[in-house]
């Protein structure tokens, strides 16, 4: 939000554990983003504590439902713009979508 703040860009904020991304939202990042759908999901502790395995989640409809069950999994931030989207960490990575 930073890099957006200080070139004075415009932008919405979703607080993704308040509001949790819908089935519709989390289709549309991946669909939106060049990555594979697994870099949605953060392969961290909480992760890791849930017994889950990197391996299952490699397709859409897989990523989607463990998003909507653990919305805490969720790579952030996410910035979409028009009909582009990038996880922005590291942070500079943003910069892509203002060209």
């Amino acid at each position: 939000m930073e890099i957006l703040t200080e070139r004075g860009v415009e932008f919405d904020a979703v607080l993704y554990l308040n509001t949790p991304p819908t089935r519709k939202d989390l289709q549309r990042m991946i669909d939106l983003i060049e990555d594979p759908p697994r870099a949605l999901v953060r392969n961290d502790k909480n992760f890791k504590a849930l017994g889950l395995n990197a391996d299952d989640y490699t397709s859409v409809d897989a990523v989607v439902e463990l998003l909507l069950e653990h919305p805490n999994l969720m790579q952030r931030p996410v910035a979409i713009k028009g009909n582009r989207a990038v996880i922005a960490r590291p942070s500079a990575k943003i910069e892509t979508l203002l060209d």
